[in-house]
């Protein structure tokens, strides 16, 4: 309930300042009916917090970015609020065109490698063509390493690469209300190949594994808006809710509260957020902390992009 407190403000926040600016974008907008006018910066990054957004990089771009988390805050002084323990995730994104994207990256939380696929296949415009919202497609892999583990008495793997194995398929539609707001839906849904929920669900018993149940496949609905409050300075929200009859045994919806602070070709992003890793399963379907409980995770996002190849 508190989730969906904390959207609700933000979204009457956002409408009233929604009216305020809603003027100066139609005059911006309708130029010329003659032609097509594209809506550009919906969202200033390619990622709202630990999320996608609709953005895509432009030909040629790519963006190094780091993507940083911390314990939880409850811990108190003596882990120093959760700042003495700290997972990250390296990732690298390249645009094909200026529409399709791809990137791959490697997150120390339960030593997963992932790839992405990503396509923009609408865009929000009005003049000739009219159209309303800005479409995104994003396709990811993930698979983890730190259970990549050898039997060295039989020189096998104990736990086969299908079984630490997840997929993605993500919608994410987009419309920019005003200079100040935009809001987007991002329906997900993930494949849970693997059979194995944390390191701490299988146990070793001589040479033989014992696994735990198979996962289920998880639909979740996605929410995400962003708040421009000054000409550097913007407030995102972004939060997932997982299906009942598709949430994994006690689990968590993921909602993050963040900062965007952009300074010239660098977007550095700071959060709150009570979801454990940065890949789409594990931040959506293992997140295993609550808010209210005070398992708040503060973390920062760093983003630069380089010009590698002809704009």
């Amino acid at each position: 309930m508190k989730s969906i407190k904390l959207i609700i403000v933000f979204l009457f926040f956002c409408t009233t300042l929604v009216a305020q600016d809603d003027t100066d974008l139609m005059k911006q907008l309708e130029k010329d009916s003659n032609k097509t006018n594209y809506t550009t910066a919906t969202f200033k990054s390619t990622r709202l917090i630990t999320g996608h957004t609709i953005e895509t990089l432009g030909k040629g771009i790519l963006d190094v970015r780091i993507l940083h988390r911390f314990a939880p805050i409850n811990r108190g002084l003596y882990d120093f609020f959760g700042l003495d323990y700290a997972s990250m995730r390296l990732g690298f994104d390249y645009g094909i065109t200026n529409n399709i994207m791809v990137g791959i990256g490697r997150s120390t939380w339960q030593k997963t490698y992932d790839a992405l696929f990503k396509i923009k296949i609408l865009k929000q415009s009005t003049g000739a063509v009219n159209m309303p919202v800005t479409l995104t497609f994003v396709s990811t892999f993930a698979t983890r390493s730190d259970l990549a583990r050898k039997d060295t008495l039989n020189n096998r793997i104990l736990i086969n690469f299908a079984d630490r194995t997840s997929f993605s398929e993500q919608l994410i539609v987009s419309r920019k209300f005003s200079n100040n707001f935009s809001l987007q839906f991002m329906p997900i849904f993930i494949f849970n190949h693997n059979k194995i929920d944390s390191i701490n669900t299988y146990t070793k018993n001589k040479d033989n594994i014992v696994y735990g149940q198979k996962r289920k496949n998880t639909f979740a609905l996605g929410f995400g808006g962003r708040l421009k409050v000054s000409k550097r300075v913007a407030i995102n929200l972004e939060y997932y809710y997982q299906m009942p009859d598709a949430k994994p045994g006690i689990r968590f919806n993921s909602l993050s509260l963040g900062v965007d602070i952009e300074t010239g070709g660098h977007i550095f992003q700071m959060h709150f957020t009570n979801a454990n890793g940065m890949t789409e399963k594990s931040f959506i379907t293992d997140t295993d902390d609550k808010w209210r409980d005070g398992y708040i995770r503060f973390g920062f996002n760093i983003s630069r992009v380089f010009k590698v190849g002809k704009p």
